[in-house]
């Protein structure tokens, strides 16, 4: 195939996942091969939705929206269009993915496919129903793609069931990544540990803007790495409006375990005899680090942002994200960190150069 027929699939895929919305379900009779898949996926988003009481209905259709909107041709083109993949020699690639979101390890998925290579797939069991699906209707529109994908059964150890591989691609946690650094020494890879996101505060937001920080705090329950999970703010901050702004999300303290993470957590804090600002549903903890809890956000103050923008830049390690308005270089704008592009790389780290170049 060439780099232009795998980019068509890719917009195919988009066409296909465009059916699936928050606002409905919809088929669209013209898509070809469209059975039984449209069916199949719409099952197991169900089956997902009972399997991971974290995936709820509303969150799998959300992730399956930003797919659709981000395999356009037009993005396509954009992300593309910045490669050489004349020389790409096929290799085997490995991905070990996490689980904490819907199709969170989709991007590394595309990324080696769309740049010749085979992918082999280790799923996390906490988010293995999708996926499957998909891969079944690319290989049906793209026949050329039934030996360059395969995906690994369950098993208790992902690394165990990594074999014959050229290069590896494997998200986890700190704790995860040295072992896999460890156990993957010898081959090319791309290892991606804990990271955050953080949201810088002047006081001068408008309510529009405390509102769609919301979005990039409360989406996924704030299990993402492009979530915030940690306000930094000026001395003195009134977090009235604040909470004003995020008060429509209050539905979410219905969610049975989002509900235990707050009570819990709350109940910690104040035998511990923290100060605390809490609205209900979440939790307002001034401390240092960046990974707040389920249902709490971390904050603290500063001063001066000249010394925030440098503690900021000593922590990129840690961090994935940096929302604000006009405060760091490369910031992302209220509400988005949900929706990257497809050039938005995690831990900035270029996967499509990392598979035409260093594989």
């Amino acid at each position: 195939m060439t780099i232009e027929q795998r980019r068509e699939k890719l917009e195919s895929l988009g066409r296909f996942l465009n059916q699936f919305k928050r606002q409905g379900i919809e088929k669209d009779e013209s898509l070809p091969h469209n059975d039984p898949y449209f069916e199949l996926l719409k099952e197991k988003i169900e089956r997902a939705v009972h399997y991971n009481g974290w995936f709820t209905l509303e969150n799998v259709l959300f992730s399956l929206e930003q797919w659709s909107k981000a395999l356009t041709s037009d993005n396509l083109q954009k992300w593309l269009s910045g490669y050489d993949f004349s020389e790409v020699e096929p290799k085997t690639v490995g991905i070990i993915m996490a689980g904490n979101i819907p199709l969170v390890g989709f991007h590394d998925f595309i990324s080696v496919l769309v740049s010749g290579h085979k992918v082999l797939v280790k799923q996390s069991s906490n988010d293995k129903l999708l996926l499957p699906v998909i891969a079944d209707y690319l290989k049906t529109i793209a026949p050329e793609w039934q030996e360059k994908i395969e995906l690994l059964p369950d098993s208790a150890d992902g690394a165990s069931k990594m074999t014959n591989f050229d290069a590896i691609i494997a998200t986890g946690s700190n704790n995860t990544a040295r072992y896999f650094e460890y156990y993957f020494s010898g081959k090319p890879s791309i290892i991606r540990k804990n990271r955050n996101s953080v949201a810088v505060l002047t006081g001068n937001e408008t309510s529009e803007e405390l509102s769609a920080l919301a979005e990039d705090i409360f989406r996924y329950y704030g299990l993402g790495c492009r979530n915030v999970s940690k306000l930094y703010v000026p001395k003195n901050y009134d977090f009235n409006a604040f909470f004003e702004a995020v008060y429509s999300w209050n539905p979410i303290i219905n969610q049975a375990k989002y509900a235990n993470n707050y009570d819990y957590n709350k109940a910690v804090y104040l035998m511990s005899q923290f100060k605390l600002l809490e609205n209900g549903f979440l939790i307002l903890k001034e401390d240092e680090s960046l990974n707040s809890p389920i249902a709490t956000l971390f904050y603290e103050t500063y001063e001066d942002m000249e010394a925030l923008q440098k503690e900021l830049d000593s922590r990129k390690e840690e961090i994935q994200c940096v929302v604000g308005r006009e405060v760091v270089e490369n910031e992302v704008s209220f509400g988005n960190t949900q929706h990257p592009q497809l050039w938005d790389y995690a831990d900035n780290v270029d996967t499509l150069h990392f598979l035409t170049e260093e594989v």
